[in-house]
């Protein structure tokens, strides 16, 4: 029978954790912008912490030295803020068991790893690369398992030294035992067995002296006081080596929770082929950080009913690990565009209109600086559009048919209205009646249209939509009189003109 070390809730021992306050961390690598997974991450820590009344701690991984960036860090931080993620403790904000970024802790480390190799459970390795692979290669060949077999686990002191003399420059392994069923109580996925056999002897720290993931992560967890680790599944292969390094160092093992992947709607995992993958890209083509909390919180927990809409306010309230799945989740553009443009309708026009104007300047249909009757007429035209919207940058396609004195394009529908019996003759009086008008509101519209509608005869449809492919070139778009309203009187009969000339060449 191999030897049991049974993990229960995350202790050795058995523990409820009742007696231990709930502090959470969310720790990236900043190699890259915050990505859709790690934000998702992210929120299931901070709607936990803040379900508990507990810690939510933001700490940074970026020992991998030729990929981490300062850039990066900045952007990953930025996105958990526009988010609406505040951290209690960590990079920026501070603590008493800083330095909250992982270079910073080096010095940290070395007692613990000198500590396990004075009791006999880590050793040098003095392997080359070479000499890995072809052990590697010689396992997979026999149909095993690649790992590490401990050919250096027991060399003399005369050994190690005549290989250093070499100038070969040791790692740190830990010493695995053979025969060991690691069982882990999940959250998230329930109990979860790995064999140690399967492990091999792995490296904690590297021959520059930096400390790998495995080994720095578990010690951090332990000296913030980690309460609970919820993080990706990509990272659960990890978690029998971190829960080995717990018990050698005699430290206390944190309650694990491990999240599913995220699919593409293809169902393999989520790649930039997919379309966009980080929040920046999110919030750069005009999210919003509520449309996408949201939506991020979906992606693997159910709440009770079928609502699907909740306030950042509301998720606190009803998030619960017992109701993530263990199922992969599938991310469906749609499905966030549906709910992004339910949180655009809520918004105030104000806040959408300032939203709106980067991408109209950048299109260059609003000048830089603009006054404040020309806002107050652009917050209009948005209040129009604004239901249109599923995020943002959409904007700018839609509003162009209030700039400009010419109609882009007219629909193949729009033409046959247009050849229609009186729809021309509407279209050109319309134009010309507007432009006797002395005022210029809702009803000297209405009144404009009740006119040539008694003089022409026509009414509905026959009296609407001439001049509604006059002036957009189609049958569809916003509503006709408000639209009328703010292009003003002469726009509308220059346009209505231009479209009758076209139609006439």
């Amino acid at each position: 029978m191999p030897k049991n070390l049974e993990i229960i809730k995350g202790g050795y021992f058995k523990l409820d954790h009742t007696d231990r306050t709930v502090r959470v961390r969310f720790a990236p690598s900043p190699t890259g912008p915050l990505h859709i997974g790690g934000a998702r991450s992210a929120l299931f820590n901070w709607l936990f912490a803040r379900k508990h009344g507990g810690t939510f701690l933001v700490r940074i991984e970026d020992t991998d030295v030729e990929r981490s960036s300062m850039v990066s860090e900045e952007v990953i931080l930025e996105d958990l803020k526009w988010l609406g993620m505040n951290w209690d403790e960590g990079i920026l904000v501070g603590g008493d068991k800083g330095p909250y970024r992982q270079s910073e802790r080096l010095s940290l480390y070395k007692p613990f790893w000198e500590k396990l190799l004075e009791e006999g459970k880590v050793y040098h390795c003095f392997c080359t690369e070479e000499e890995l692979e072809a052990e590697r290669e010689s396992l997979r060949k026999k149909g095993k398992m690649p790992r590490y077999l401990g050919r250096c686990r027991d060399l003399t002191p005369e050994k190690r030294e005549e290989l250093r003399k070499e100038g070969r420059k040791p790692v740190v392994r830990f010493k695995v035992s053979e025969g060991e069923i690691i069982r882990i109580d999940d959250l998230i996925r329930g109990e979860v067995d790995f064999e140690s056999d399967g492990i091999g002897d792995f490296i904690i720290v590297k021959s520059d002296g930096i400390p790998t993931y495995n080994f720095a992560v578990v010690l951090d967890d332990a000296l913030m006081e980690i309460s609970h680790v919820i993080r990706g599944e990509e990272h659960l292969s990890n978690t029998p080596r971190q829960v080995l390094l717990y018990r050698a160092l005699n430290l206390r093992v944190p309650v694990f929770a491990h999240i599913s992947l995220i699919l593409g709607e293809d169902r393999t995992k989520m790649s930039k082929r997919h379309g966009a993958t980080s929040i920046s890209q999110y919030r750069d083509m005009g999210f919003l950080p509520e449309g996408l909390i949201n939506f991020l919180v979906l992606l693997g927990w159910a709440p009770e009913g079928e609502r699907e809409i909740f306030s950042l306010e509301e998720l606190v309230k009803e998030f619960s690990l017992e109701r993530v799945s263990k199922s992969a989740a599938v991310f469906n553009h749609k499905k966030l565009d549906w709910m992004n443009s339910e949180y655009i309708k809520k918004s105030s026009p104000e806040r959408i209109t300032d939203l709106a104007l980067p991408f109209l300047q950048e299109a260059g249909l609003i000048k830089t600086q603009i006054n404040e009757e020309e806002y107050d007429w652009l917050k209009q035209v948005i209040s129009l559009l604004q239901e249109q919207l599923d995020y943002v940058s959409q904007i700018v396609s839609l509003i162009k048919i209030f700039f400009g004195d010419k109609v882009e394009k007219i629909l193949p529908e729009g033409a046959e209205v247009m050849n229609e019996e009186k729809s021309r003759q509407v279209a050109a009086r319309f134009g010309e009646e507007v432009l006797k008008e002395q005022t210029w509101d809702l009803s000297v519209i209405k009144d404009v249209f009740k006119r040539i509608g008694k003089e022409l005869g026509v009414g509905g449809k026959k009296l609407f939509q001439p001049v509604r492919v006059g002036l957009t070139g189609s049958l569809q778009g916003p509503d006709l009189q408000n639209l009328i309203l703010l292009l003003g009187r002469e726009r509308v009969a220059k346009r209505l003109k231009n479209t009758l000339d076209r139609a006439d060449a």
